[in-house]
């Protein structure tokens, strides 16, 4: 059975979808058979990953809303082993269409249920928020990477994030796990940076990933091509370190694949 991790901060311009693309890439680029499900309307990783928008006719928006079967609509990108589930701007009425449902916090939970066998790792790239969407990511998931940048504030509203962890953990999805903070947009140069580093890591110990993500122009550039960073520049900083990650994940859930980076 897939291991599903949401990706999750309700601050926006973290890396979330930075990270929920790459991650899901230097996955499969390990030979893990990956699923990265677009949850966010603005659905940046559907375009990230070389699908227009606006092409769309079917997302995961049809699947929790119209029980469309997720099978039907998963879409093949240009890394081998990666999946994706892609969003659509339609994805913002879910939230009201949903409201009225009976267990109406379950819906992608259910969804993923008929395919996570067939994938190692399946990856949601949430929404900047704490809404419907976000809470149906959290209750799908066993466990949730917080991207926090390297910035002044990187702080502010985790507290938040992890109150609704815990509440979601008490009342909708007792097994949630915290998979780990990872810090993100890290510029060695900055002595805010490293002092962010220090704060966060003296705060969380051993929940902060020992791989930080760098900012680096490639990993924001790729994007605009279609392309994960491991694609467009695979030996820059931003794509070593996503591999970094992914290698990190792999050992911590003892999935470790004997292709070496």
């Amino acid at each position: 059975m897939g291991k599903v991790i949401a990706i999750a901060n309700q601050k926006g311009g973290v890396g979330k979808t930075t990270t929920a693309m790459n991650l899901a890439a230097s996955l499969a680029v390990l030979e893990f058979k990956t699923l990265v499900i677009d949850a966010d309307p603005q659905a940046n990783t559907t375009s990230g990953l070389g699908h227009d928008p606006k092409g769309i006719d079917t997302s995961i928006y049809e699947c929790m809303v119209d029980g469309i079967d997720i099978s039907s609509i998963i879409l093949k990108t240009e890394i081998e082993h990666l999946e994706l589930v892609p969003s659509h701007i339609d994805l913002v009425g879910a939230e009201v269409e949903m409201i009225n449902l009976d267990n109406r916090e379950e819906k992608m939970k259910n969804v993923i249920a008929k395919v996570r066998d067939l994938y190692d790792f399946v990856i949601i790239d949430c929404s900047p928020s704490l809404g419907l969407i976000t809470i149906n990511a959290l209750t799908a998931a066993n466990s949730v990477i917080i991207p926090v940048q390297c910035e002044y504030f990187a702080l502010e509203g985790l507290g938040k994030l992890l109150n609704t962890i815990k509440i979601i953990q008490t009342r909708l999805n007792p097994d949630l796990e915290i998979e780990g903070i990872l810090l993100t947009m890290y510029d060695v140069r900055l002595r805010l940076s490293n002092q962010v580093v220090s704060e966060v890591r003296m705060h969380f110990k051993t929940l902060v990933f020992e791989t930080i993500i760098p900012r680096n122009v490639r990993l924001s550039e790729s994007p605009s091509f279609g392309l994960p960073v491991i694609a467009f520049d695979a030996d820059g900083k931003g794509a070593v370190a996503y591999l970094n990650l992914a290698h990190e994940i792999a050992i911590k859930n003892g999935m470790k694949k004997t292709t070496d980076a």
